[in-house]
């Protein structure tokens, strides 16, 4: 095995595969990729993997963790450590593998502080029929519209202000009248922290 210069900096050694493991872990693996006899290596490799899960002792003990362990053991190795692997390991070339592409939703939203799913929550209470089911929908998603509204809003939430946005959703197909909507008062705190952000900002000027 090619002896490394311990008095050398960091720069001029050769560069670590996985640096959160440090030097050390990399050295072992270097040793064990020395061992002639494949059962001490495999004993070897144990020994290292069990070194490996000491640096994060709380979720060494995790299957799923000692299989990455293992997965990263190989890597280390650049796959050249012949030995019976507990798990099968990840491939070389599946290294290069890009993940698969999150589609993002397209689509603008109306009213950002009232957020996409609202849309799609009152989308919702038009497919169901009339009754008591649909009216207590209506009325949580009202209530839900005026704190969120209340978090961006700078001045006071006006109960008109919710009632309009929702006939703007509904297409003034809205089934509830304001007073049937019965909008709760924002708790206290919530109106003097309100008060004193904008209050701060005002000050700030």
């Amino acid at each position: 095995m090619e002896q490394e210069n311990l008095l050398a900096y960091n720069t001029q050694k050769k560069k670590l595969i996985l640096p959160e493991y440090g030097r050390n872990i990399h050295r072992m693996i270097d040793y064990c990729l020395s061992i002639e006899d494949r059962a001490e290596r495999t004993r070897c490799a144990n020994a290292i993997v069990n070194i490996m899960g000491n640096l994060f002792p709380h979720l060494r003990d995790i299957d799923d963790f000692r299989h990455k362990l293992w997965d990263h053991l190989a890597i280390m190795s650049d796959f050249r450590l012949d030995i019976d692997y507990p798990y099968e390991v990840i491939r070389k070339e599946k290294l290069d593998d890009k993940p698969a592409h999150v589609p993002y939703a397209s689509g603008s939203i109306r009213y950002r502080h009232y957020g996409k799913l609202l849309e799609k929550m009152l989308q919702k209470s038009e497919e169901m029929p009339e009754g008591e089911e649909r009216d207590q929908l209506l009325v949580y998603l009202a209530n839900h519209m005026k704190k969120s509204l209340a978090s961006w809003n700078k001045e006071a939430v006006e109960d008109e202000k919710i009632y309009k946005d929702l006939l703007e959703y509904t297409e003034h197909k809205m089934p509830l009248t304001l007073e049937q909507l019965r909008l709760r008062d924002l708790p206290k705190e919530n109106n003097n922290m309100q008060r004193k952000k904008n209050n701060g900002k005002k000050a700030g000027r």
